[in-house]
C-alpha cells in the first residue's frame, strides 16, 4: 500500500513534463509513472488535475535569526516564524548562516546554529559556514574536517558593506586571505560564496556623498554601484583562475555581474549566479516612493536596464538561482533608517519566491517549467550539496512537492503573508500561486490550512559533487 499519490497534473521533472503519477511512500518518492499504471490501493490519492506539480523549493540564501545591523542586539526572525511562512510558498528547505566572528572557531559557530535550529523549524534545513574579517591559519586549518562533516559551503564578503560608524563586525575578506580560502575550498571539494562588490569604491562614495550632503536613501545605487560590482566580481574570478576554486556570487544585482559570470563560464569555470525576486520585480526608481527604502536590499536595486538583465539571465540562463537574502523585520525596524549609512537591508521574501517567480517568470515571461525547477529549486540542490535528495521529483528523492495553480490571477494582499507586519509584495498582481505544499511525504499546507510539525524540519548535511566544483555543473 502507498501512503500518498499525487494524480492528474503537470509533473516537472528532468526528463520532461507530462501527466504522470507520483507515489509516496514515508518520506520518499517512489515511482513516477503513467496515469492508472501504479496501484489504487493508496493512503490518499491528491487530485492534482489543472495544477503544476514541481519540486519543493530551496531557499539558498536566508538570514534567520541573525543580528540586524545597527540595531543593537535585535535579530531578524526566527526559524519556527520563517519556516513556516516559507512552507506556504512552497519553500520546503531553508539554508542560512552559523558565523564564525572573531574569536571564535568554526564548532562554536555551529553549536550556536544548531542551538537556534533544532527543535524550531517546520522546514528542513541547513547551514553555510560565514567567516568574517581576516581568516586566521588556525580557522583555515579546521575547514576541511567541517566540510567533511556534511558543511559544504562557506560564504564571505569582499566588502564591510556600510560605513565604520555603523558596519558593526568587520566583515570584509582581502585578496590574500580570499586567495588561502580559495585555495582551501578547492582542495576541500566545497563551495565558496562570495557577497561581492569593492570596499573601497563603496566607502570613498559613503565619504563622498556625505560631504556633498546627499544622503537620502534613494541615493543607494551611488554607493553599491554597477561599477563596484563589476571590478570586484572580476577580480575574484581572476583569484579563482589561479586557484581552481568554484564561486557562487550570492545576489547578483547588475548586468556587469551577469556579463563577468557568463565570460567565467565560457571559460569552463565552475561558476554561479544567484539573484533575488525583488531586484528582478523593482528598480532603483522604486526607492523615490514614500517609505521606498523599504525595497532595499544590500547590495541595492539597480536600473531598470538591470532589472531587465537579471530576468534574462534567470529565464534564459547565464544565473543559476533566484533566492531572497532572507532578512525579515518589523516594518519599524525597516524603516527606522533613512539614510545611505543606516538603512537596514533585506526583506521577508521567502513566502513570496516561489510564487512570483512563477507568475513573472513563467505565466508573464514564457519561462519553461522545467527552468522554473532549475532556478527555484534543482540548481540550488546542485550547487549546495542537496542532489538528488532535493530538488528533483525522481524515485529515491524525498517527497518535497509544491503543486501550483496557474488559473490564479489577482492582487496580493496583507492576508496572504504569514510572517511580520509587511511585505513589499502587498498589492502586487500575480498569475499563479502555489496551493500545496508537501514535506518528506507529508502534506503541510493545502487550501490556505498549514498541518506542519515544529521540530519536524530536519538539519542536511551536505556534499559538493566534483562536476559542480570543477566546471560549469548546471
Amino acid at each position: 500500500m502507498l501512503d500518498l499519490m499525487i494524480r492528474g497534473g503537470q509533473v516537472v521533472t528532468p526528463w520532461g513534463v507530462g501527466d504522470w503519477d507520483v507515489a509516496v511512500q514515508g518520506e520518499k518518492i517512489v515511482a513516477v509513472a503513467a496515469p492508472g499504471t501504479m496501484t489504487d490501493d493508496v493512503g490518499r490519492i491528491v487530485d492534482a488535475t489543472g495544477k503544476i506539480v514541481a519540486p519543493g523549493g530551496i531557499e539558498p540564501h536566508a538570514h534567520i535569526a541573525a543580528p540586524i545591523m545597527g540595531h543593537g542586539d535585535l535579530t531578524t526572525a526566527p526559524p519556527e516564524q520563517v519556516s513556516r511562512a516559507a512552507l506556504f510558498g512552497g519553500t520546503t528547505t531553508l539554508l542560512d548562516f552559523a558565523i564564525q566572528y572573531p574569536g571564535i572557531d568554526i564548532n562554536q559557530a555551529v553549536q550556536e546554529r544548531t542551538s537556534v535550529w533544532q527543535g524550531n523549524s517546520y522546514a528542513d534545513y541547513s547551514h553555510h559556514l560565514m567567516m568574517l574579517g581576516a581568516i586566521p591559519g588556525n580557522i583555515l586549518g579546521q575547514l576541511n574536517e567541517f566540510v567533511t562533516d556534511g558543511f559544504a559551503t562557506v560564504k564571505i564578503f569582499t566588502t564591510n558593506i556600510r560605513p565604520p560608524t555603523s558596519q558593526g563586525e568587520p566583515r570584509m575578506v582581502g585578496t590574500g586571505h580570499l586567495h588561502d580560502l580559495m585555495e582551501q575550498i578547492q582542495r576541500s571539494g566545497a563551495m565558496l560564496l562570495v557577497h561581492s562588490e569593492d570596499d573601497d569604491m563603496v566607502q570613498h562614495m559613503y565619504r563622498k556623498l556625505t560631504e556633498e550632503e546627499r544622503t537620502e536613501w534613494w541615493n543607494m545605487p551611488l554607493v553599491h554601484s554597477n561599477e563596484s560590482e563589476d571590478v570586484s566580481f572580476r577580480r575574484v574570478l581572476r583569484v579563482a583562475e589561479w586557484t581552481g576554486s568554484p564561486v557562487y556570487f550570492v545576489h547578483v544585482s547588475a548586468r556587469q555581474g551577469v556579463q563577468a559570470i557568463g565570460e567565467a563560464r565560457a571559460k569552463g569555470m565552475p561558476v554561479y549566479g544567484e539573484t533575488l525576486h525583488n531586484y528582478c520585480c523593482f528598480s532603483a526608481e522604486n526607492y523615490r516612493e514614500e517609505n521606498g527604502m523599504k525595497y532595499h536590499t544590500y547590495p541595492s536595486l539597480k536600473s531598470e536596464e538591470d532589472r531587465l538583465s537579471l530576468w534574462d539571465g534567470i529565464v534564459n540562463g547565464g544565473l543559476s538561482t533566484m533566492a531572497t537574502d532572507e532578512y525579515c523585520t518589523t516594518w519599524d525596524v525597516k524603516i527606522a533608517g533613512r539614510t545611505i549609512s543606516d538603512v537596514t537591508g533585506g526583506h521577508n521574501g521567502a513566502e513570496t519566491r516561489v510564487g512570483i517567480t512563477y507568475s513573472e517568470g513563467v505565466s508573464k515571461r514564457g519561462m519553461t517549467l522545467q527552468r522554473f525547477v532549475d532556478v527555484t529549486s534543482a540548481n540550488a540542490a546542485k550547487i549546495m550539496g542537496l542532489y538528488p535528495r532535493k530538488g528533483v521529483i525522481a524515485p529515491g528523492s524525498d517527497a518535497d512537492l509544491v503543486l501550483i495553480d496557474p488559473s490564479i490571477k489577482r492582487r496580493l494582499t496583507g492576508s496572504d503573508f504569514h510572517i511580520t507586519d509587511y511585505s513589499i509584495w502587498d498589492g502586487f498582481d500575480i498569475e499563479g500561486w502555489p496551493v500545496m505544499t508537501i514535506l518528506r511525504g507529508k502534506v503541510v499546507v493545502e487550501n490556505g490550512e498549514f498541518s506542519g510539525t515544529l521540530g519536524g524540519g530536519q538539519f542536511l548535511r551536505r556534499k559538493v559533487d566534483p562536476g559542480i566544483s570543477n566546471k560549469p555543473g548546471c
